[in-house]
C-alpha cells in the first residue's frame, strides 16, 4: 500500500487534502490523473448500469434533503456506531473494532460504550437552531426513494425497473483510514431495483445482481481470486436490510467491503409514505392493483473501487534490463489513453507529433512528452497506466506511419497516422 500511496502523490493521482496545512484526517484530493481515472470508473459503472439497460433510469438528487427524510429512513435513530473513550490518553475508538477491553494505544481503561450518530449536521439559513438543522446525506439511496413517485409519474416504467445515481455522501467515521478505503467524504454508485413484492422474485433478482456486480469488477481487470462474496450475519444487518451480501476485495490490510448488495424490501417506501403522507405505491395494469415494490440495492463506493483497480494493476518488472513500475489498468479505465513521443527534437518530428496530438485529442485523453530518452518517456507513462505509446520517428517523416507501443507487452506495431484513431478505439474496447 505504501508504494501505491507514494506513486499516487508523486504522479498527481491522489494528494492529501489541505496538504500545505498539514492535511485533514482521511480526506484526499484527486489530481489531474486521478480525476480522469475516477471519471472513467464512474463512466464504466454508468454505461453498464444505466446506458446499456432499458430497465434502469438515472437521476442526480441533492446532497441536502429535508430533515424528515432521515427520520423516515431510520438514520437519525439507527445510523450509529458504539464508541469508547480512553480515560488516560483521551483517544476514541469503535467498541466493535477492539480486541480487548483496554486502550490499544496506551493500555488505559476505557469508558462504557455509547452510541454515536454518523451523520454530519449543519444549518440552513442564518440562524443556527433546531428548526434550521439539516444533514449531509450519509447515502445517495434516499434521494432515489423520495423521487420514486416523480419517476413513476413522468417515465414509462414497468416492474422490474431501476433508478441509479452517482454522488457524494458523508459519514462522520470515528476510525477512517487505509488511504481512500474509509473516508468521511466519499462518492457512491447506487442503484435501487424495484420488483414485485414476492419472495421468489426477490431471490431471483438478488442472485442476478450479485452475479452482475461481481462480474463487472472482473471485466474491468480485478483478479477473481481477489474477490469473494460474504453474506452478513443477522446481527450486522443494517436497519433496513432483509439480507445483505458484500462483494469483498483482498486489500493489503485484509478482506474489505467493495460493494454491498442488499434486500431492502419495501422498508424505505413504507417509511416515507408514513412520514410524508404521500401515496408511494405502484399501479400494476395487469392485475389492476396497487402495492409498494420491494427493492434490491447494489451499492458501490467509487473510491474503494478505484483503490481496488489501482492495487490489482500495480506491478513491478524489468524491461530492457531496467526495472519499471507499471499500472496494468484496463485501457477503458486508464487516465491517459495514449502518449505521443517525437523521437528527436528536430527534423520536423515535434511538429508532426503536435499534429497527431491535435487529431487524437478530439476523441481521447492523450499526453505529449519530448523530454529525455525514449525509454525514460515510456517508463513515465507505464507507471501511470497509459496503455499505448505513439512514436514519431524518421520513417514517419517519409511515409506518415508511426509505431504503436503496448504498455504490458512492450510490443510495437506500425500504423498509418490516418488509421490511428480507429485502431485506438478498437484497442481501448469501450464497445465490449
Amino acid at each position: 500500500m505504501d508504494k501505491l500511496v507514494n506513486l499516487c502523490k508523486r504522479r498527481g493521482i491522489i494528494f492529501p487534502s489541505s496538504d500545505i496545512y498539514g492535511g485533514l484526517g482521511s480526506t484526499w484530493d484527486y489530481g489531474p490523473l486521478g480525476v480522469e481515472l475516477k471519471r472513467n470508473v464512474k463512466e464504466a459503472w454508468w454505461r453498464e448500469m444505466v446506458q446499456r439497460r432499458p430497465d434502469v433510469l438515472g437521476i442526480d438528487s441533492a446532497i441536502l434533503m429535508h430533515p424528515r427524510t432521515w427520520e423516515a429512513s431510520g438514520h437519525l435513530q439507527s445510523f450509529t456506531d458504539p464508541l469508547v473513550d480512553c480515560k488516560n490518553c483521551k483517544q476514541r475508538f469503535r467498541a466493535d473494532h477492539l480486541e480487548s477491553q483496554r486502550c490499544p494505544e496506551c493500555g488505559g481503561e476505557l469508558t462504557q460504550a455509547r452510541q454515536f450518530n454518523l451523520m454530519f449536521k449543519t444549518f440552513m439559513g442564518p440562524v443556527e437552531d433546531t428548526a434550521s438543522t439539516v444533514y449531509l446525506r450519509p447515502e445517495t439511496a434516499q434521494g432515489i426513494f423520495v423521487n420514486f413517485s416523480n419517476i413513476v409519474d413522468t417515465q414509462r416504467v414497468k416492474l422490474p425497473f431501476g433508478i441509479a445515481q452517482i454522488g457524494k455522501s458523508f459519514r462522520n467515521e470515528i476510525t477512517p483510514g487505509n488511504f481512500i478505503f474509509r473516508t468521511r467524504e466519499f462518492e457512491q454508485m447506487e442503484m435501487e431495483y424495484f420488483i414485485k413484492p414476492d419472495p421468489e422474485e426477490e431471490a431471483k433478482w438478488f442472485e442476478y445482481w450479485l452475479e452482475q456486480r461481481f462480474g463487472w469488477y472482473v471485466k474491468f481487470g480485478i483478479n477473481s481470486d481477489h474477490l469473494r462474496l460474504r453474506p452478513h450475519e443477522k446481527d450486522e444487518l443494517s436497519h433496513y436490510s432483509r439480507g445483505t451480501t458484500d462483494i469483498e476485495f483482498l486489500y493489503p490490510f485484509g478482506w474489505g467491503e467493495l460493494e454491498g448488495v442488499a434486500k431492502r424490501g419495501s422498508y424505505d417506501l413504507d417509511r416515507h409514505a408514513e412520514f410524508s403522507g404521500k401515496d408511494l405505491t405502484y399501479f400494476e395494469e395487469e392485475t389492476r392493483s396497487r402495492f409498494r415494490p420491494w427493492v434490491i440495492e447494489p451499492a458501490a463506493g467509487v473510491d474503494r473501487a478505484l483503490l481496488a483497480f489501482l492495487l490489482d494493476s500495480y506491478d513491478e518488472d524489468v524491461v530492457e534490463n531496467e526495472e519499471r513500475i507499471v499500472l496494468r489498468l484496463d485501457p477503458r479505465l486508464a487516465p491517459i489513453k495514449a502518449a505521443i513521443f517525437p523521437l528527436l527534437r528536430k527534423g520536423g518530428q515535434p511538429e508532426k507529433a503536435q499534429e497527431v496530438l491535435a487529431m487524437l485529442q478530439k476523441r481521447f485523453v492523450v499526453a505529449y512528452d519530448q523530454a529525455g530518452s525514449i525509454g525514460r518517456r515510456y517508463r513515465r507513462q507505464d507507471e501511470v497506466g497509459t496503455p499505448f505509446g505513439i512514436t514519431i520517428d524518421h520513417q514517419t517523416m517519409d511515409d506518415d506511419t508511426v509505431t504503436l507501443r503496448h504498455r504490458d507487452s512492450t510490443i510495437q506495431e506500425r500504423f498509418p497516422i490516418n488509421e490511428l484513431a480507429a485502431v485506438l478505439e478498437r484497442r481501448i474496447g469501450w464497445s465490449e
